[in-house]
């Protein structure tokens, strides 16, 4: 299963869902695992990865994987966020948070990428076009490390965040590694796997990602709300074994 589904660009994968999703969660009922983002529940949960094929990621309903459902909790559980009143962009918005947001009529909601299917602008996230101190939160999950100029796309990020306004940023990021690696003279698509973790990464993220947030004028930190849930937590909703959410914010 885990062959098949990396055959097929993230894009495809959110179409396909879509029109299937009933039919998904009927095949795969069950009480194992929740996905707390809309609280259904699977027999079990199928394995992704790229470069690891890792148990129990992706929610076949859903298509939420352990860094989503990780976040969600976060954001529910530790910030007033779902029920504020906000100004919000999603770049690079994923399904099933894409699905949650869209309902919140408290939210001015707003969705940039230049591919994605669920985008509402398309949009090079080193030129977005909005306009300074926009936006109350900004989601930027799994994005950076995609991005060759990613200090540009920090910059722009900060630009059009309003003053005490919040970046969450999730990225693949080593927590043993002190400096990012990048080396831009490695475009073979295989060799990138081999050495970036995916075909489409064009760096691995140390420690110092926070340090690259804060150049350019945020104050960013790494939350280990992980170690706040219980082993059934972890378990129930398939979360990772270690990861610290980025959270960055406008002074």
């Amino acid at each position: 299963m885990k062959g098949i589904l990396n055959l097929f660009p993230r894009p495809w994968l959110i179409t396909f869902s879509i029109w299937f999703r009933p039919i998904i969660k009927w095949y795969f009922k069950g009480n194992r695992f929740t996905d707390p983002i809309d609280g259904s529940s699977y027999s079990r949960f199928l394995s992704y990865g790229y470069k690891v094929s890792r148990p129990n990621a992706l929610c076949p309903g859903t298509l939420s994987l352990e860094r989503h459902r990780l976040l969600w909790l976060y954001i529910k559980k530790k910030t007033t966020f779902l029920n504020d009143s906000l100004k919000v962009l999603h770049i690079a918005p994923e399904q099933v948070f894409f699905s949650k947001f869209k309902t919140f009529s408290h939210w001015d909601y707003t969705t940039t990428d230049l591919h994605s299917p669920l985008a509402d602008i398309k949009a090079d996230i080193c030129e977005l076009p909005f306009g300074d101190n926009n936006f109350d939160l900004i989601l930027c999950n799994h994005v950076l490390e995609h991005i060759p100029d990613d200090r540009k796309a920090m910059q722009e990020l900060f630009r059009v965040l309003k003053p005490k306004g919040t970046l969450i940023a999730q990225v693949p990021l080593e927590e043993m590694r002190s400096e990012t690696f990048e080396d831009n003279s490695i475009t073979d698509k295989a060799k990138r796997t081999e050495i970036f973790g995916q075909y489409d990464h064009v760096r691995i993220y140390g420690t110092d990602y926070y340090d690259r947030l804060n150049s350019v004028g945020f104050l960013a930190k790494g939350i280990d709300f992980l170690e706040e849930l219980s082993a059934e937590e972890k378990r129930r909703f398939a979360l990772p074994n270690k990861e610290r959410i980025p959270v960055a914010t406008k002074k």
